[in-house]
């Protein structure tokens, strides 16, 4: 050991040593206090890079969630109101049948048929989901509700299970509910008006028995994506922790190692500041 007393080489030494230990001790307090392993870039750039693109993939998948939960109750709306025109029509279908019998009062039933098809009516305007209307025309229903469904823009599903009821086609649903909407009880004893009546009643139960199968297909397909979306997440979410959360216990034992190197360091940068002091005792 040299005698310099210009620059005590081991003193700035231990001055470092002491910088590294309280800089250690302090990074891993702040993790302890914030909970997360990486609390500015320098921490760890690469990690903070790829954490930060899962994060963005994150909340696009949570918003193709929010998306996929939409559908269904857009669907599960569109369905129960479905399911009310089917039970509509099928009370007209007994109703045409009921006219077959002599006896019947035919101007009653007649007015029955006009009554629960101007219901018919009723419910595909009213069927809406927060002030869209699901089942009529000149809305999304002909072309299709398209719903994100996925992490990414172009993921998405189109349900159009309306389209043939909300179609303005000459023959369309709206046109043959129309027919028995002004249906009399004169064209009631007409074979060839009955003959349309029924042809006309076996249409509107086929569009709308294919409008529910559609609806039941795409649920099952939303119950997939929300099934593939949750684990997605779930993955995409562990990934997120390891890189951005901190070990707590491991950060405990860091900067209880760090404070007790700085101590000792302190200690030892008190003695070597010290040390240059022998060199005065080669004046006495």
């Amino acid at each position: 050991m040299s005698f310099r007393i210009n620059t005590n080489v081991y003193a700035q030494t231990a001055y470092y040593a002491l910088a590294g230990n309280n800089r250690d001790a302090v990074t891993a307090q702040l993790r302890i206090a914030t909970g997360k392993r990486i609390n500015s870039v320098a921490d760890d750039t690469s990690g903070f890079q790829i954490g930060t693109s899962l994060g963005a993939k994150l909340a696009g998948m949570k918003a193709a969630q929010n998306n996929v939960n939409s559908a269904k109750n857009l669907l599960a709306t569109a369905e129960s109101s479905l399911i009310s025109v089917s039970d509509l029509l099928v009370k007209i279908e007994g109703k045409l049948l009921d006219d077959q019998n002599p006896t019947a009062d035919t101007q009653s039933i007649a007015d029955d048929i006009k009554s629960l098809a101007k219901e018919i009516s009723s419910v595909l305007e009213s069927t809406k989901f927060n002030n869209t209307s699901l089942l009529t025309g000149g809305s999304d229903a002909e072309a299709g509700f398209v719903f994100q469904v996925g992490n990414t823009y172009t993921d998405k599903m189109t349900l159009d299970f309306a389209a043939a009821i909300a179609t303005s086609a000459s023959n369309g649903f709206n046109n043959s509910v129309g027919n028995f909407k002004a249906v009399e009880a004169t064209s009631l004893t007409t074979t060839a008006t009955m003959s349309t009546l029924h042809a006309n009643l076996s249409t509107l139960k086929s569009i709308v028995s294919a409008a529910l199968g559609k609806i039941g297909n795409y649920v099952q397909r939303l119950d997939i994506r929300e099934d593939t979306l949750n684990i997605s997440m779930t993955n995409a979410q562990a990934s997120y922790s390891r890189l951005f959360d901190a070990d707590v216990a491991m950060e405990q034992l860091h900067a209880t190692r760090g404070s007790i190197l700085g101590q000792a360091a302190t200690a030892m940068l008190s003695q070597l500041n010290q040390s240059p002091q022998q060199v005065l005792s080669l004046f006495k």
